[in-house]
């Protein structure tokens, strides 16, 4: 009796698993082709459909403009920082005031007269020394870039925002076991077409499989493969660092592998595929 387990290669690359933390393959072609395959939920695991996973890119898309409006207001920023700082480093004036001012007035004589105009005029006299110093500094701007960790705490909404997108790969597979909670009835046939459909692949698959190893054994052999044959001939102990795999799925080998007991063959086969 045919029996779809263990998956084949190829079969496990295009199922999702629910509990493994990678993104695997279907979940990577549905982000970077919008339009990918059918809609629709495999089992094994829940796949995301065309709608979802567009959802998915286009919200991915939203977030190149607030990255770009970040980057511009950044680059803004910097910029605004540099013109200020070259205007506080360049245009620094400074000024220097220095005067002195004396008056003297000296009446001379000894009338009355004289003395009287001497005590009037003579408090005229003064003398006095100015030195005042002045410059623009109050007047230039004081600009305060911006740090690293404040660079860091802008960009982090926005980092934030698209892990969430790709994130939501996550929650979107549990959309079949919510699916299969509500309508068992409907799960249990989703289930078995997908196991109907899946054998009847497999089977086309091996005859395909048969169809090629028949035609390439009927072709003449090539060089390498004449090279190779001759050195296990002569050197067998080559053979424990080839690695071999199966010739019909391409499994890696096992010492559980079957040999094909036809001379001159040598070919390897997986138990399911023997």
């Amino acid at each position: 009796k045919r029996t779809l387990l263990p998956l084949l290669r190829d079969e496990v690359s295009a199922f999702v698993f629910p509990c493994s933390l990678a993104l695997q393959r279907p979940e990577l072609k549905h982000m970077v082709r919008v339009w990918g395959w059918p809609a629709g939920v495999r089992a094994g695991g829940a796949a995301g459909c065309d709608r979802s996973c567009s959802l998915q890119v286009l919200e991915l898309l939203k977030c190149i403009p607030l990255l770009l409006f970040l980057l511009f207001v950044c680059g803004l920023d910097h910029f605004i920082f540099s013109v200020l700082s070259i205007i506080q480093n360049h245009s620094l004036v400074q000024y220097s005031y220095q005067t002195s001012h004396h008056l003297s007035v000296n009446v001379m004589g000894t009338s009355l007269m004289a003395q009287l105009l001497r005590s009037t005029v003579g408090a005229l006299n003064t003398s006095f020394d100015t030195h005042m110093e002045t410059s623009n500094l109050a007047c230039l701007p004081k600009p305060h870039g911006m740090t690293r960790e404040q660079y860091l705490n802008t960009c982090l909404p926005l980092a934030a925002l698209a892990l969430l997108c790709l994130a939501q790969v996550y929650p979107f597979r549990l959309r079949r076991a919510i699916a299969a909670f509500y309508f068992p009835k409907r799960e249990k046939t989703r289930v078995l077409f997908l196991y109907n459909k899946l054998l009847r692949q497999r089977k086309n698959f091996f005859q395909l499989q048969r169809k090629r190893i028949a035609r390439r054994a009927r072709q003449p052999p090539e060089l390498g493969t004449l090279l190779l044959k001759w050195c296990r001939q002569h050197w067998p102990w080559l053979c424990r660092c080839q690695r071999r795999s199966c010739t019909l799925c391409g499994t890696p080998g096992t010492p559980w592998h079957q040999v094909c007991p036809a001379p001159d063959c040598g070919a390897l086969y997986c138990d399911r595929c023997w």
